[in-house]
């Protein structure tokens, strides 16, 4: 007799860009997990259905991608503390009859930026360019790192005013000042600036100044591959230091990776053979 395989998946629209299958496959060969692990485009008005179709299936857990991380919370019967306070959910988790929701964005984030590119948090000033699930997934974590003074920019002011307002009491703790702004008449420069808008993935222009990159600034797009170019491009001709979303990617994989098994894959590893995969090594 077989042992059943554990099945896994990434929600989102769309969806068939995403390296999280490639991820999670490298993760079990190197753990010695036996899992599968697929992607599954979902129809804009069917994630709820999906994701009951998918549990009725035998799935044990999945990620949420675009546009899907706020609906992912109002499905489940347990939210961590981080995706409650995000309002959003990356990493869903199916368990004896209920759906957990957590947000491993915002770890992944910080891991990449802190460990992988070598910058600091602590003391510094960053602009968070959009309040959709990506960024309302990260803004915790960020203020947890402990820089002095973080910028939340919106295309619609309300939602990043919302956003802001519900992160107040933590960045209190950490003696960060957290303000929000319009994307237009952004007057200050930031030493860090993390675009998390869809606007890559769209294949819009930057939505702020250019103004805004000190010199020398880490300027970071939470795309990867050709959706983060047009944003990186802009980075370094006005002399900032540009970084894709890769490293977030894995070190989210990895925290949703650890929530589902037990086990800490080595991500590190997974990120230098993916960049190399992808020819950016």
């Amino acid at each position: 007799m077989t042992t059943p395989t554990d099945l896994y998946c990434v929600m989102g629209h769309p969806v068939a860009h995403s390296q999280s299958p490639w991820i999670h496959g490298r993760f079990a060969e190197l753990t010695g997990q036996t899992l599968r692990y697929t992607l599954r485009d979902i129809a804009l008005d069917n994630f709820a259905n999906s994701v009951r179709d998918f549990i009725r299936e035998g799935g044990r857990g999945c990620n949420v991608t675009v546009p899907f991380k706020f609906q992912a919370v109002a499905l489940a019967d347990q939210v961590s503390e981080r995706a409650a306070l995000a309002q959003a959910c990356n990493t869903l988790t199916f368990q004896d009859g209920n759906i957990l929701a957590d947000n491993t964005d915002g770890v992944g984030l910080v891991h990449d930026i802190e460990q992988n590119a070598g910058v600091v948090l602590h003391g510094k000033r960053v602009l968070l360019i959009g309040a959709g699930g990506a960024a309302a997934g990260v803004l915790g974590p960020l203020i947890n790192a402990g820089p002095t003074h973080i910028c939340v920019a919106n295309r619609t002011h309300q939602r990043a005013a919302d956003l802001v307002a519900r992160h107040q009491a933590p960045a209190a703790l950490q003696n960060t000042e957290l303000v929000v702004h319009d994307l237009q008449g952004l007057k200050a420069s930031f030493d860090v600036v993390i675009n998390g808008t869809a606007s890559s993935l769209g294949g819009h222009g930057v939505p702020v100044a250019a103004s805004v990159l000190k010199p020398g600034a880490l300027a970071y797009d939470m795309m990867y591959g050709a959706a983060a170019q047009g944003f990186m491009a802009w980075a370094a001709a006005h002399g900032a230091v540009p970084r894709d979303g890769l490293g977030m990617l894995v070190g989210q994989a990895a925290a949703s990776f650890y929530i589902w098994r037990g086990v800490t894959p080595p991500a590190a590893q997974v990120l230098a053979e993916l960049r190399a995969r992808l020819g950016q090594a």
